[in-house]
């Protein structure tokens, strides 16, 4: 799935070329800082991009507005997947798609970057859309019953950030395909509550994880304390 507002066919001419070049970027940036972390060069991200650094660098002013922009067309296309999941009528369906186009997003691929650039007013204010989205998500497959009623919202963003990172390069691209949609399935199948098999099955381990924890990542900024956005499925 491709966020219709990101999409090059929305725009024409110079504007829909500046879009290619954003979305060709973001998933180069995927995949570079997946495999080298948030200390990768830029230039790293525009020899897989295809694009010049010239090119980069008429449209960013420094390596902290790109950073911050891929974070934004992260959050964007993760939020456009969460608003079609709540317009399913079936709860369940909604949750399953939101996980399964978030993955294929690879939407919490940049979670490396947290704590390394300042977020902004922007990015704080997606990632709030976005959380109050996912939780209606989760709120809508608790009431239908089909959702296992000890799961939250951050156990979805979470198990979306671990699905994220995949090898950039894979020895075999259809093998990697094919394992992950079969873990995938195996992960959905987890969500669903254990009575359908006419038990009520064993509640999960430990306690679930922290909103505060999964925020306050990106802002562990030299001087800065208050908590922020996050550039991830969310």
């Amino acid at each position: 799935m491709m966020a219709r507002s990101l999409s090059p066919q929305s725009a024409r001419g110079r504007q829909a070329e500046a879009r290619r070049n954003d979305l060709a970027v973001l998933e180069a940036a995927r995949d570079v800082f997946t495999a080298m972390g948030a200390d990768a060069p830029i230039a790293a991200v525009a020899e897989r991009a295809g694009v010049g650094m010239g090119t980069l660098y008429r449209r960013y002013g420094s390596k902290t507005e790109l950073l911050q922009r891929l974070c934004m067309l992260a959050m964007e296309q993760a939020l456009e997947a969460a608003e079609e999941a709540l317009r399913a009528d079936d709860p369940w369906a909604g949750l399953a798609g939101y996980i399964t186009a978030a993955i294929e997003l690879r939407s919490g691929a940049l979670a490396s970057l947290a704590g390394r650039i300042e977020t902004t007013d922007e990015m704080r204010r997606a990632a709030q859309r976005g959380l109050t989205c996912v939780t209606e998500i989760v709120a809508r497959a608790h009431r239908d019953g089909s959702l296992r009623p000890d799961v939250t919202a951050m156990d979805i963003s979470w198990l979306i950030e671990q699905f994220s990172r995949r090898s950039p390069v894979p020895a075999d691209a259809d093998a990697e395909r094919n394992v992950r949609s079969r873990l995938v399935s195996i992960a959905l199948d987890g969500l669903r509550p254990g009575s359908r098999a006419g038990s009520p099955g064993p509640t999960l381990p430990g306690e679930p994880p922290s909103p505060v924890h999964y925020v306050q990542r990106w802002s562990r900024i030299p001087g800065r304390s208050q908590a922020a956005g996050q550039c991830g499925p969310m």
